[in-house]
């Protein structure tokens, strides 16, 4: 059997799919905690072994590949010019590269900005500003700025090309790694995000892993290849596209509701659908990813309580607002608490609806009517995920939820809002088994197994 590990370093959990890259198949699977603050060598040494004992021997694995969340994920502060322009640009890069954006500044820096910087800790900060040819003395000076606060975490230069070089000098000079790439705007108006992706990837393998403990276990596996939330994202991708003579599954988007955050992947286009609309603003990435850090089941839990209300959840979930109270106060309490009973479990349903519904609304365009001098015109804002054709959710709670099919429901377009450019009707499957990860990492060394296994894997709901 030619067969590949596939690992992924979680925050609680290292998780382990063994696969037959004959035909797509998982052929065991293997779980551990995630022991990054002491030895990752004896959390990975336990999914292992746990894999071990559900096959009875560990076959002689051709690829070993991991990606990681552990010990907070990657940390990502971007510096641009305009908020609206390299500054958007910046952070399209960084989510689309699986980061965690702790912040993100535009303009000149202040003091102010610099102490935040200071104590957000980022473990990478990506420079921006200007076009080429355009504003230069702005990216310098922040240059100038992070230099003299003596940051020492490695900086992806992505901004007016003119100016890079001298900006690098100045942040080398005060001890940080630099790596100079494209703009991520070289002209007004024009997206470049991929360069600055596979930078700040090129990073994280070079030098968060090592700073993260990952690489302690180098011995068991082959490469730590990506951030965990750009495995999906790329699993997406490779879904989406198909590859050779395999179909994809078309414009799709992937919702991954978790602990800490609910994310939001599209592939698609986003080009207006309707009649007589007019795109607005920056054009969209065709690889997006939407971070609410404000989302998450446990750690945020009273942040969706408080955004959708808690009235409406404890009516959502048949229970007296005092009961759901009491039951968010323990969630947020216990994060590595799983529901423990009917009332719990139905509460914790309608969160995830609830995170779901906003995520989505958050990461899909809308349409506004806006007054000009030849009449009213539909403006569109982000991206039309109307006519998309595959909804999959991945997560947790939605794994060994009792109805996920509900609650990705609540993802989907709501005729009283139509404003909002949610998905109409996809086809709405569900990442059960937990392999968009390993779909992900597989992607470019065997992107026909890849592709077969996502397939495969990703079971359709109703």
């Amino acid at each position: 059997m030619s067969a590949a590990l596939l690992i992924d370093f979680g925050s609680t959990f290292t998780k382990l799919r063994a696969i037959d890259l004959a035909d797509g198949n998982i052929i065991g699977s293997g779980q551990g905690p995630s022991t990054v603050e002491t030895d990752v060598t004896e959390g990975l040494s336990t999914a292992l072994a746990d894999l071990e004992g559900h096959l009875g021997a560990l076959p002689n694995f051709k690829h070993r590949l991991a990606c990681s969340s552990a010990a907070g994920g990657l940390g990502m502060v971007t510096v641009g010019l305009v908020r609206e322009l390299t500054a958007e640009a910046a952070k399209q890069a960084a989510l689309g590269a699986g980061a965690k954006l702790t912040g993100a500044f535009s303009y000149g820096l202040t003091k102010g900005d610099i102490a935040d910087i200071e104590r957000l800790a980022p473990d990478i900060i990506l420079l921006a500003g200007g076009t080429d040819g355009g504003n230069a003395e702005v990216i310098l000076e922040n240059a100038a700025k992070l230099a003299a606060a003596g940051l020492t975490c490695p900086v992806v230069i992505a901004g007016n090309r003119e100016a890079a070089e001298e900006v690098a000098a100045l942040l080398e000079a005060a001890g940080s790694p630099v790596i100079v790439t494209e703009n991520v705007m070289p002209e007004f108006g024009v997206l470049n995000v991929e360069p600055a992706r596979a930078a700040i990837r090129q990073v994280f393998i070079d030098r968060i892993v090592h700073a993260k403990g990952i690489d302690k276990a180098a011995a068991l596996f082959d490469a730590v290849l990506m951030p965990t939330p750009a495995a999906v994202l790329e699993g997406a991708r490779l879904l989406s596209a198909g590859h050779g003579d395999i179909a994809g599954l078309g414009p799709l988007v992937v919702v991954d509701v978790g602990g800490a955050t609910t994310d939001v992947h599209s592939v698609a286009d986003g080009a207006p659908t309707k009649e007589g609309v007019i795109a607005h603003g920056l054009p969209e990435p065709h690889l997006k990813r939407t971070v609410e850090g404000d989302l998450g089941m446990r750690i945020n839990a009273a942040a969706i309580a408080e955004a959708a209300g808690l009235e409406q959840l404890a009516a959502g979930a048949g229970l007296a607002v005092a009961r759901a109270e009491e039951i968010l106060q323990m969630l947020s309490a216990d994060i590595e608490r799983l529901p423990d009973g009917e009332d719990e479990q139905r509460f914790d349903q309608t969160l995830a609806e609830a995170a779901l519904k906003i995520a989505m609304t958050r990461h899909a365009g809308s349409l506004a009517i806006v007054q000009t001098v030849a009449g009213p015109v539909s403006v569109q804002t982000g991206k039309d995920l109307g006519q998309i054709k595959t909804l999959i959710g991945t997560g947790g709670v939605l794994a060994h939820g009792k109805n996920p099919a509900a609650a990705l429901m609540a993802t989907l377009a709501d005729p009283l809002v139509p404003q909002s450019l949610k998905p109409q009707a996809p086809d709405i499957r569900l990442d059960k088994d937990y392999v968009l990860f390993a779909v992900g990492l597989l992607a470019e060394r065997e992107p026909e197994a890849a592709l077969t296994l996502g397939i495969r894997h990703m079971h359709s709901v109703t």
